[in-house]
């Protein structure tokens, strides 16, 4: 098996260099080709079905996108093209050579107003550029006729690049007190273990397109996630000491783009179909903040 993996600098794709090497002959790309065997611009579109007609894979892992949620509210053209066209221009190239496409989408194509977790036909309505975008995106691919697996993700974090749970390591070991939103409720997910359920899901073989969603089993909020954080890293002997976390409200720590509420998404149709059974979310950090302690 041949596979290309697209965005194979950022949190997923680090972690897809690992899981996707055993499966076969990978091709690594990065936007500048950097630290990889190609070059993929996701800011220009147009540029990649050659790439991919170049490296004739059996299977494209797009693993890059345009993440700055609060950026995107002012940057829409740029987000539209990396999160919309440029998965629009590869699920065209994979309909017509026939090779399977793996894209990563996100909670945010929901609203956040539910109160059970979203399956995957449940009505979409981003409040968002970056949501927006991301939605586009998977409609392109819907629609280019590609054999396709469609994977939702959220509260995304690991060892490397930048993220929640780095950000509230670093914080910890500056503050005595850390004031962290308690009204969003989400499962945080290990870049980790996507790669290793994304693996897992080619090796099974799919039958047909689809959308599935990928969490860590649970949920919390981020004032959760953050104490979680703090208690298991402190256990670990990775913080000196633990600083306060205090709940605030949302409306207490305003930003350009509005967040879902409610991020929680139901991974029974992965389970049935895939055999995949996700992890609690608390294993998922327990094994990265471990991971972070080896490799210290």
């Amino acid at each position: 098996m041949k596979l290309l993996l697209l965005g194979g600098n950022g949190q997923v794709g680090r972690e897809l260099r690992r899981s996707l090497a055993p499966l076969g002959e990978l091709v690594v790309a990065t936007r500048d080709g950097k630290d990889a065997d190609v070059a993929a611009d996701f800011d220009a579109p147009a540029s990649l079905a050659a790439v991919i007609a170049q490296v004739a894979p059996d299977v494209v892992v797009n693993a890059a996108a345009y993440t700055a949620v609060d950026k995107a509210e002012g940057d829409i053209e740029a987000a539209f093209r990396a999160n919309a066209e440029a998965p629009a221009a590869i699920a065209d190239a994979c309909a017509a050579s026939g090779a399977l496409l793996v894209h990563y989408s996100t909670d945010y194509v929901f609203d956040g107003g539910a109160s059970q977790p979203y399956r995957e036909d449940d009505a979409t309505a981003p409040l968002g550029v970056y949501g927006a975008s991301k939605l586009a995106g998977e409609d392109a691919i819907r629609a280019s006729g590609a054999r396709h697996v469609i994977l939702r993700t959220a509260w995304v974090y690991a060892s490397h690049g930048r993220n929640f749970l780095l950000t509230m390591l670093r914080l910890a070991n500056e503050r005595d007190e850390l004031r962290v939103v308690a009204d969003q409720v989400g499962a945080p997910t290990s870049a980790a273990w996507i790669a290793d359920a994304t693996a897992d899901l080619i090796l099974h073989g799919v039958t047909e397109a689809g959308t599935w969603h990928l969490v860590a089993a649970g949920q919390t909020s981020w004032h959760g996630f953050a104490s979680a954080i703090m208690e298991d890293a402190h256990a670990l002997g990775l913080l000196a000491r633990m600083p306060r976390v205090v709940p605030i409200a949302t409306a207490e720590f305003p930003t350009p783009a509005k967040r879902p509420a409610y991020s929680v998404l139901d991974t029974t149709q992965l389970r049935e179909d895939f055999g995949i059974v996700p992890p609690a979310w608390r294993e998922g950090l327990r094994a990265t903040l471990r991971g972070l302690v080896r490799s210290a």
